[in-house]
């Protein structure tokens, strides 16, 4: 989430976990994704709540397209938010849904 993003209370700030990677898409070239965390106290945060709350702060071509909450975001030992991990599960996704 961008510098300010926790200004309103439908986002909590303290903790909140989210990782953003660009999915492929033939139009635009990628479109935005969250991977989002839910706090304690916060489960009611709907996925219009964190796509709201981001258009007002960033442009329209980095507005999210799709926003998916998960139990953990995958982190390095270091702390740091392991996106590859993230692309090959919608790799994987992508494939199944194609085989179906």
């Amino acid at each position: 989430m961008p510098d300010g993003a926790y200004a309103r209370g439908a986002v909590p700030d303290s903790g909140l976990q989210v990782a953003v990677i660009g999915l492929a898409d033939e139009r635009a070239g990628e479109l935005p994704k969250a991977y989002v965390v839910k706090q304690k106290g916060h489960e009611g945060l709907t996925e219009a709540e964190v796509k709201e709350f981001v258009a007002g702060k960033v442009a329209v071509y980095k507005q999210l397209a799709h926003v998916e909450f998960v139990e953990s975001v995958p982190k390095s030992a270091a702390g740091k938010i392991l996106r590859k991990q993230l692309r090959q599960m919608e790799a994987e996704r992508a494939a199944a849904a194609k085989a179906d």
